[in-house]
């Protein structure tokens, strides 16, 4: 059957009654969830077919069906038709109680006609009769299915609980598998190949589940955007630039926004990574992205999340679905019709526009959406090309994720708490703008410094530097590994790059390790030396870059290098990071 996958259902009821001799039976061949759609589907099929006809559906949807007729004719027909492929291969026999109004052929049933009445207990306990099929002749007509078709019996399957394998519309044993439950199920022979009632019984079963997220077509001229929304799961609740908020409706844990803001690629590439930073796209999930779209998907313990973005004519549209973990199948289905059913039009949501300025404003807000906050965070600094950090062992101490950024994935490739150093290496390469060049000799003493660091966690965007001078070569208690700074630094500055004038790094700034019962004057720091860091990076397997520096390098290009040198690393317990 030519389904329309992106409106997902046909609301069809999979008939268990019987026809007693004065009930009509009618071959139901497809249904729409639009009247103008199904007008249009009952036109084409009467311009090769007589007894055309259209009924609305308990469920709202609009039936096409061919008849009526008695049971024995109805039999016939169908049988004549799919033979000739006039129809389609899982069209089935129906009872004229299944429908309500008649809306085709047109004045042929006034929309206000009473519903038919029900039929007796008797008439609704015994079958319809249809020639039975073997499995032979079911594989047969089962072969005879398109891609789409195979693809709606998986996902039946999968929504019921049967099959928990990939959506591919290839029947393997895990098909069959779960084709051979159903039917044991159902009482049928467990033969794992579908005969065409049963797969217009499980397509109708499964077509009446998910009828109940209420997937109709919604046509939003603000934000520019038409696709099928589950309206019974979700209801709008707000316009607040870049998104239209749909909020849960009867307790359904689903969320949706649409996205809509004018904009380029730039602008685009920006959304990518902002999305990224939301508590509702966790951060385990693929992603993907070029210079007109990007796909982000994730999951976790309570949600699962798909967001995907266009850029078309200087606009920037999309959606995203939060749904509930647990609930994939389903799911799977209501995204399948939102994204198929997608379409960009006239209008984009601007800010302020309705009314955005008297919402709440916050930079942990975007949008209305809280922004995932990190469990803490801290300073480190290129070592290499690679894009290989160096930070503090604190930092990334029982930390379920780390992140450079907010945005670049890293993992711990060695630490050493002695010496309270830790690298870090990417998951992707990364091309950083500079890396640092370690001082090659004996630093001097009360000569200038500059530790660059995220002292505010990263809020302003790029490092800040802190000025102040060399104190000593060692440490309070003689430690020939630390040199100690007369330098006022705030806690987010610990694992920045200590500079000299010339733009050499003579150390790394440590966090304050002072107890409770001793307090140091407030211009009191500590940096591990240059030398101590070069021989850790070595038992790591990485090389530590001399510097050929000498002169005094002017202020303004110090802060160029350190802005290039110095990352902001996120460090994020796994319960934070969703």
């Amino acid at each position: 059957m030519k389904q329309v996958l992106a409106a997902l259902v046909f609301g069809l009821a999979v008939l268990s009654g019987s026809l007693v001799a004065a009930q009509s039976v009618y071959v139901q061949i497809e249904a729409r969830p639009d009247l103008s759609q199904a007008q249009d589907r009952a036109r084409a099929y009467g311009a090769n077919l007589s007894d055309v006809n259209g009924f609305r559906l308990r469920s709202g949807w609009y039936a096409i069906a061919l008849g009526p007729y008695d049971n024995e004719g109805a039999v016939a027909r169908m049988q004549s038709l799919k033979v000739s492929r006039a129809i389609p291969d899982d069209a089935y026999l129906v009872r004229r109680s299944a429908f309500l109004q008649q809306f085709w052929p047109v004045g042929a049933g006034a929309f206000a006609a009473a519903e038919p009445a029900e039929t007796d207990a008797a008439s609704v306990a015994s079958p319809i009769t249809a020639p039975a099929e073997n499995r032979a002749q079911a594989l047969a007509g089962e072969n005879r299915l398109n891609r789409d078709e195979k693809f709606s019996l998986q996902i039946a399957l999968k929504l019921f609980g049967y099959y928990d394998g990939a959506i591919d519309a290839a029947f393997g044993p895990g098909t069959r598998g779960a084709m051979a439950a159903w039917q044991t199920a159902k009482s049928y022979e467990p033969t794992g190949v579908l005969t065409t009632r049963q797969r217009g019984e499980l397509t109708g079963d499964y077509q009446s589940a998910i009828a109940s997220a209420g997937m109709a077509p919604l046509r939003d001229t603000v934000a520019g955007i038409e696709m099928q929304l589950p309206q019974a799961l979700v209801a709008f609740d707000r316009y607040q630039a870049p998104f239209v908020h749909y909020t849960p409706a009867d307790d359904s844990g689903v969320t949706v926004l649409l996205i809509s803001q004018p904009g380029d690629e730039n602008t685009l590439l920006g959304l990518y990574d902002i999305m990224q930073s939301l508590k509702i796209v966790p951060p385990e999930g693929e992603r993907e992205r070029s210079s007109d779209r990007f796909t982000l998907t994730g999951a976790d313990e309570r949600i699962t999340s798909y967001t995907h973005a266009v850029l078309k004519d200087g606009a920037i549209k999309g959606f995203t679905l939060i749904w509930p973990a647990g609930q994939d199948a389903r799911r799977d289905i209501v995204l399948k019709a939102m994204r198929d059913s997608f379409t960009t039009i006239d209008g984009v949501v601007l800010p302020d526009a309705m009314g955005n300025d008297a919402m709440e404003q916050s930079i942990d807000l975007l949008g209305g959406l809280q922004i995932r906050q990190p469990q803490a965070t801290g300073s480190g600094f290129f070592v290499d090309g690679r894009g290989t950090v160096l930070t503090t062992a604190a930092a990334v101490q029982n930390c379920g994720r780390i992140t450079l950024d907010d945005v670049y994935d890293a993992q711990i490739l060695a630490r050493d708490m002695a010496l309270g150093l830790a690298v870090l290496r990417p998951s992707e390469p990364l091309a950083p703008r500079d890396f640092a060049r370690f001082l090659a000799g004996a630093a001097r003493l009360n000569s200038e410094i500059a530790v660059a660091g995220f002292s505010f966690g990263g809020i302003l965007g790029a490092p800040t530097l802190t000025f102040g001078t060399l104190a000593d070569v060692r440490g309070l208690r003689g430690e020939e590994t630390l040199n100690r700074l007369a330098l006022a630094a705030n806690p987010g500055d610990s694992g920045g790059p200590v500079f000299d004038s010339s733009g050499s790094v003579l150390g790394m700034l440590l966090p304050d390790q002072t107890d409770t019962s001793r307090r140091l004057p407030a211009d009191v720091a500590f940096a591990t030396d240059a030398a101590a860091i070069a021989g850790f990076l070595t038992n790591s397997g990485l090389a530590a870059t001399a510097s050929q520096r000498t002169q005094a390098m002017p202020p303004e290009e110090l802060t160029r290098q350190a802005a290039g040198a110095t990352v902001c690393d996120w460090s994020k317990t796994a319960m934070d990071a969703a």
